[in-house]
């Protein structure tokens, strides 16, 4: 390598890694409250162990939600449907202690003019985007999402890796050069849970890590096989050249410990919200510290991010610089921001300094809890997809959602169908009111 050249390292977790189950219960839930009143306001987390679901939280809504149905139709969906797991939808007991939410966070968040919403919390919020990859982001953090996403199709939809489970990782270290791009791929590494399809010959040590290290080879070679060539699918030009130049014989390291049989919430229990870099940028850029799954868009950890990252994306793609990182600061009970600060990192394409970038967007773009709320369409329930594979980077597309509910006053079960949405702060709709904004011309 180069001696100017430096590393840099991003990691995913599939659906069925723990905490990723805690994001997905908690957002299901969120998404159920919202399609059935969508002023409800919803803070839900939740623990996942052997066999067990714990969820807490505050709610203050008018609709009724099944928790215990819709638990298990998350877990369900994910694909932990066999006891062997010691956490299987089937069998798992679900306890919920979600109560009212608290009046003295409601005084502030909750005004006479909806203009006049305060934030439900205090905090700082980063938006962060980089021409790396089409969809503005990391290089590294990208390509570890999108192998997790690959597993999970062969898993699920496939029947080439059928000893697969559904607890899963990847890391990917990108090699850099001294101007910041990406120039190729160093190590990748992936854990997946496993069948133990091999099985030793009898029971001693030796022949019980001949059978592992079979598997493990079993399972890299079938990475190779599988995985690598739908990868190379997804990205263009330097990127798709960048993984065919790399060689997973020597830099694909798989299940380094030799065995992932025992996974999931039988073998680390599961949280919401501690994966907050893998939802983010990979480590790249910077974090306020809040976590986004289980809260309504009052919550500005979640809002405050998401109009963060559309405005910097938005300011990428107008040019306005090449990297830019967006911090926006909120007191609770207080509708504007304290601050804004932009860091273009030497890349600033405009006759402004970051600082005068900073001013110019907090006279000219809304950034209150209700303007970000309705710019970006957020009391509607989108969340549930953003709970696995990132936050951002993603697709903007319509679907229509179906949530089903008791309704007691007919005394009988009924199916709501949404036309939601997703991902309005991946879309690319603000570039000419940036280039317009900044005097950039083309």
């Amino acid at each position: 390598m180069n001696k100017n050249h430096y590393l840099f390292t991003s990691e995913s977790v599939s659906e069925g890694h723990p905490d990723k189950i805690a994001d997905q219960i908690s957002d299901a839930l969120l998404d159920n409250f919202l399609a059935l009143d969508p002023e409800a306001r919803v803070a839900i987390e939740n623990l996942v162990t052997t066999g067990q679901v714990v969820i807490a939280g505050e709610v203050k809504t008018t609709a009724y939600v099944d928790v215990q149905n819709v638990t298990r139709e998350t877990i369900k969906q994910i694909g932990y449907t066999k006891d062997d797991y010691y956490f299987s939808y089937k069998s798992l007991g679900v306890l919920s202690a979600i109560h009212d939410q608290s009046e003295d966070i409601a005084r502030g968040v909750v005004k006479e003019d909806e203009n006049e919403q305060g934030a439900g919390d205090q905090g700082m919020m980063f938006g962060y985007a980089v021409d790396e990859t089409p969809q503005l982001m990391p290089l590294p953090i990208s390509l570890a999402h999108d192998i997790m996403r690959e597993l999970a199709y062969i898993r699920k939809q496939t029947n080439w890796m059928p000893y697969l489970r559904p607890d899963a990782k990847s890391q990917v270290t990108v090699e850099y050069d001294e101007n910041h791009k990406p120039v190729a791929l160093h190590t990748i590494v992936i854990s997946t849970q496993h069948d133990e399809f091999i099985q030793p010959e009898k029971n001693s040590p030796g022949a019980k890590a001949k059978a592992q290290k079979a598997m493990q080879a079993r399972i890299k070679k079938d990475l190779i096989k599988y995985l690598f060539p739908r990868m190379k699918q997804r990205y263009p030009g330097h990127i798709a050249q960048m993984l065919d130049l790399f060689n997973p014989e020597t830099g694909l390291l798989v299940n380094p410990t030799g065995n992932f049989v025992i996974g999931g919430p039988h073998g680390d229990t599961g949280l919401t919200g501690r994966k907050i870099i893998v939802d983010t940028y990979g480590g790249r850029g910077a974090h306020g510290g809040g976590a986004f799954s289980g809260k309504d868009s009052t919550k500005v950890d979640r809002s405050g991010a998401y109009a963060a990252r559309h405005l910097a994306k938005n300011m990428v793609a107008a040019g306005v610089a090449r990297e830019i990182l967006i911090q926006i600061a909120y007191a609770i009970g207080v509708a504007e921001p304290v601050s804004i600060y932009v860091n273009t990192y030497g890349t600033n394409q405009t006759r402004f300094s970051d600082a005068e970038l900073a001013k110019l967007i907090q006279k000219n773009i809304p950034l209150t809890p209700q303007a970000i709320e309705n710019r970006l369409k957020l009391r509607l329930p989108i969340y549930s997809e953003t709970a696995a594979y990132g936050h951002f980077g993603r697709q903007p597309r319509k679907i229509t959602k179906h949530f089903r509910f008791y309704n007691y006053a007919r005394k009988q079960y009924e199916t709501k169908n949404l036309e939601v949405e997703l991902f309005t702060w991946e879309k690319l709709d603000m570039v000419d009111t940036f280039k317009k904004l900044f005097q950039l011309n083309g």
